[in-house]
């Protein structure tokens, strides 16, 4: 297949062609005119499954021929070696075992690090481990690094390095895959030095940026029928930039670096590479030029001013190329979807390729309005598919205590009892929600779901599946992992089946996710016993860490045309319609990931691989796909919170065009901005909402029949502030949904320090003795313990009870001494006979003094209204003196009333006296049957947003008057209905 020759053979792919193509032309080339089993002895290397797979499609096509033995990098030699070398540590294992000992250096010193990093920091380790064995860095070249500048950190990373010490010195017993594949590479070198293969070696599409990928390309350039195909090379890099690549410190984030690094192991230079496939000819090899150029390492880019002006042909390279600058990534992403929707229209096959997944997700949400679904080679991560998220809330039960919230979101599950009968399992669930929601239940316990599901026809053997499987599940102390997993997968699996079946799993483990999380929890099983002992919160964050390494991909679905790469899978692929998205700073290229164990000078001395290398791999996968026939370069200027810098790459593209004046660089620049704006305009024409004439303020005018005739003395206070509010409660009858977990809001703290009140009261008027703080604390506890199942609301409204305890001590004596109560909690009902209208209440506390008159209190946990508040607006008190000289309280003969008292219960507790002097109960009770008379009257309507006290308040039926469209400057709208 090659002709004899001295040097190492390598040879280049240019940037922008289809590589698996022009790899498999050069092959079929080479060929001509040798005998048909020739091909069937040639031997390709590859370093992923989807170039294999790429290139037995391409193969596939035709012409006919015999097929060569297509390899992948990690299989290479295992024919040889597999029997003399150690089979590879299970990577999960390792991670493990790691966790073990790092869970006892923490406990010895635990400001090293917080536990919940545990499985972070043996992923981190094992990694650190993995790159050593891979790149042939020993522990003792990691210790005789010099760290006088940087002691502290190295203090803090030798405590953790000494426990992968012990892991690396028995590395050749118990290798990693890493560690392995370098042992069978070696292996497989050093038995092809010796007995080099007669047939032909092809190792193709590898960049050597691994060690361990380096020395299998070192073995196959040196043998006599062996050749490297290096992916993407740049020919028109000047042998003055080559040479410029040789230092990792300044140059590894470049292109070309690797290839640099290859060709100088191999003692070549890069005139020396031939090109692989020269009928393969570049899209636009004006293009490669001048991405070429703009790409210069920083130290030489003053070569632009020198060949920038020799660069001919600007128009040509940009003319299919579009650059969308967004002001949003949700314009970048529309903008992505229609031009992909306009391809799928026209036939074209089309890829948007970027490393950010929120973008990719919101282009997949935009694309789904058009029913299109891209075919997504990154998939959904496990822990988001159905099993994944399932799993997770049901070892949440092992750590969390029951809450409604918890509940219902597994019972609602679509896994969740999806063995048999779920119609009748969703109805039981749609009642336990309506009576959580009624009830304001916040910690759901056995008694409580078990006398429900006796009153619900049906459902009493629901209910009893319900308490076994989500009731009192918490793990305490700390058990073995396998004890963890065990427990939790079959509680799982109880759920998922169901409470009719005594076996299966349901729904759990089906479909495409399911098996997939099959794979990962057997591999859980697999490797439990070396985990060790954890807490339950600890063993969930371990299983959603592992978790999380998965992901789910359903190829048969997504559309065959529309694409959304990655970086690595575009490196494999060909498209008519090239999207390089997210191209800012931080997303592309991705910034580089903080190392807690060596810093970057520390990693140069020692011969591992530089952060910049993730970079360098990102700016060779960018000049490859920007040489396509038709590429968009698209960015947001902004993100969710600031504005964004655009990457390296299009900065350095922009700023060597705009400096080509003569060329007309700025125009072509212009051109390539106005082909973004065309589509940023249809994106604004997509987006545009129809004008719809703002609502109007409401004030509707109900039937005198439809309007209430019973309110409470609380309502009148929203009658006269929002009468719209009264409207939409009583006449159209809509209450506003019960929360579904009760929170320790205002409401709860007032029904609470009620209680405690009411019942101290009741104590002391039995016993005067019981007037003490000491007291008043016990009863506190006693029913903030019953009620506020809350620890911290708990305790923060004990200490507001025990600051304002003694001046309610002090106050109240002096109200024992004035009177007796006489009521507490009293209902009261009066009537308007005239209107046939009826004023209810109930009053906290009535008190009768020695003289017979009546003194009528209410606790306010808030700060009490003003005179001014209660004369105009809050006329709660008064309206309740009223009725108490009116006889309308139960039980309690009609008296005059001497005061009635707000007794504010805050932080700085203070009485207010209802204006009974300035406003007597007579005067009272009229206007309040003037008020009533006139919204009993058909021509009054009740205006949302009357007289609120501030803009900022907040009406329970806001969103039904729509307000927002219109504010309280603008005049009341009737609408008179029938």
């Amino acid at each position: 297949m090659f002709s004899p020759k001295q040097n190492p053979r390598v040879y280049g792919v240019a940037p922008g062609i289809d590589f698996p193509q022009a790899l498999w032309h050069g092959v079929l080339s080479r060929m001509q005119g040798q005998p048909p089993e020739a091909m069937a002895r040639v031997q390709i290397i590859v370093n992923t499954q989807r170039m294999a797979r790429r290139l037995r499609s391409i193969a596939d096509r035709g012409p006919a021929t015999l097929m060569p033995r297509i390899d992948l990098l990690t299989h290479v030699g295992k024919d040889l070696a597999h029997k003399e070398i150690p089979a590879a540590v299970n990577p999960l294992r390792r991670r493990f075992e790691l966790i073990q000992l790092i869970a006892r250096l923490l406990e010895q010193q635990p400001d090293l690090a917080p536990r919940a990093s545990l499985y972070d920091l043996a992923d981190s380790l094992a990694g650190l481990m993995d790159e050593m064995s891979g790149e042939g860095v020993s522990a003792d070249t990691i210790e005789k690094l010099d760290v006088t500048d940087q002691s502290g950190h190295w203090e803090r990373a030798q405590a953790f390095f000494g426990i992968a010490r012990q892991f690396l010195s028995t590395v050749d017993d118990a290798p990693d895959s890493e560690t392995r594949q370098r042992m069978i590479i070696q292996r497989l070198a050093d038995h092809w030095a010796d007995n080099p293969p007669e047939h032909p070696v092809i190792l193709a599409g590898s960049t050597g940026s691994r060690g361990t990928t380096m020395l299998l390309m070192q073995a196959v350039a040196k043998l006599p029928q062996g050749a490297l195909v290096l992916p993407g090379f740049d020919f028109d890099t000047p042998p003055s930039v080559w040479s410029a690549l040789s230092d990792a410190l300044t140059a590894e984030d470049h292109p070309q670096y690797r290839f640099a690094k290859v060709l100088s192991e191999l003692g070549l230079t890069a005139d020396e590479v031939q090109d692989w496939s020269p009928e393969a000819i570049a899209p636009c090899p004006e293009r490669n030029k001048l991405i070429s150029l703009a790409l210069r390492p920083a130290p030489v880019t003053d070569q632009w001013r020198r060949e920038g002006p020799d660069l001919t042909g600007l128009d040509l390279a940009t003319q299919n190329v579009t650059l969308l600058e967004a002001p949003s990534m949700r314009e970048e992403a529309l903008a992505i979807a229609m031009r992909l929707r306009q391809a799928a229209e026209d036939g074209q096959t089309a890829a948007l390729i970027t490393p950010d997944r929120m973008l990719t997700r919101q282009v997949t949400a935009a694309l789904d309005r058009w029913d299109i679904l891209p075919d997504d080679s990154a998939g959904t991560p496990l822990q988001l598919s159905p099993p994944g998220r399932f799993l997770r809330h049901v070892g949440a039960l092992m750590f969390r205590p029951l809450t409604s919230e918890s509940l219902l979101t597994l019972l609602k599950h679509p896994l969740t009892h999806s063995g048999e009968e779920r119609n009748n399992h969703l109805r039981f669930t749609r009642e336990l929600e309506l009576y959580i929601r009624r009830k304001g239940i916040t910690f759901p316990d056995p008694e409580v779901l078990a006398a429900w599901s006796k009153t619900i026809d049906g459902a009493e053997s629901w209910g009893d599946w319900v308490v076994r499987c989500f009731c009192n599940q918490e793990t305490p102390g700390s058990l073995d992992f396998e004890d963890h997993l065990s427990t939790h997968l079959a509680r799982a699996e109880l759920i998922a089946r169901g409470s009719v079946s005594d076996a299966g799993t349901g729904g759990l483990w089906d479909e495409k996710a399911g098996r997939d999380a099959v794979k990962t929890v057997s591999n859980l099983q697999e490797n439990a016993q070396y985990a060790g002992e954890l807490t339950a919160a600890a063993y969930m964050d371990l299983f959603g860490a592992v978790l999380s390494q998965g992901e789910v991909r359903d190829r048969d679905a997504p559309h065959p045309n529309i694409l959304i790469w990655g970086t690595l899978e575009a490196r494999v692929q060909g498209a008519d319609l090239t999207i390089l998205g997210g191209l800012n700073e931080g997303s592309w290229p991705e910034n580089a990931k903080p190392d807690p164990w060596l810093n970057r000078k520390m990693r140069h001395d020692a011969g591992l691989l530089l952060p910049e290398r993730r970079i360098g791999l990102s700016a060779h996968d960018f000049q490859q796909a920007v040489g396509a026939k038709e590429v968009w370069l698209t960015r947001s200027i902004r993100s969710d919170d600031a504005e964004t810098v655009p990457s390296r790459w299009i900065n350095r593209l922009v700023n060597l065009l705009e400096g080509l004046p003569q060329q007309n660089g700025p125009e072509v620049l212009d051109d390539m901005r106005e082909r973004g704006g065309h589509w940023l305009g249809m994106v604004q024409v997509l987006e545009e909402v129809a004008p719809v004439p703002a609502a109007k303020r409401p004030s509707p005018k109900p039937p005198v029949a439809s309007r209430p005739t019973r309110l409470s003395v609380t309502e009148i206070k929203k009658l006269i502030r929002d009468p719209y509010a009264i409207y939409a409660r009583h006449t159209l009858r809509l209450r506003p949904m019960d929360p579904l977990m009760r929170t320790p809001d205002a409401l709860l703290r007032g029904i609470v320090i009620h209680e405690v009140l009411e019942q101290f009261i009741k104590d002391v008027s039995k016993d005067r003795t019981r007037l003490t703080p000491e007291h008043l604390l016990e009863l506190a506890e006693t029913v903030l313990a019953k009620n506020v199942p809350w620890p911290t609301a708990r305790n923060l409204w004990k200490a507001r009870i025990e600051r304002i305890a003694n001046q309610f001590i002090a106050d109240e004596g002096a109200r024992q001494n004035r009177g007796k109560p006489v009521g507490f909690e009293t209902k009261a009902k009066t009537d308007i006979a005239n209107l046939g209208f009826t004023l209810t209440g109930t009053a906290d506390r009535i008190d009768r003094t020695s003289t017979g008159d009546l003194v009528i209190y209410d606790y306010k946990t808030g700060a009490p209204p003003t005179q001014a508040e209660q004369r105009y607006f809050d006329k709660q008190l008064l309206l309740e003196a009223a009725m108490a000289e009116k006889g309308g309280f139960m039980d309690i003969e009609p008296a005059e009333v001497l005061e009635a008292i707000y007794i504010g219960l805050s932080n700085s507790p203070k009485t207010v006296a209802a204006p009974l002097i300035e406003m007597p109960t007579a005067q009272v009770w009229a206007e309040f049957e003037q008020l009533i008379a006139r919204y009993l009257d058909a021509d009054q309507g009740f205006t949302s947003r009357r007289a609120l006290r501030k803009d900022t308040d907040y009406s329970d039926y806001d969103q039904l008057a729509r307000f927002g469209e219109w504010d309280v400057t603008d005049e009341p709208t009737s609408e008179t209905l029938s």
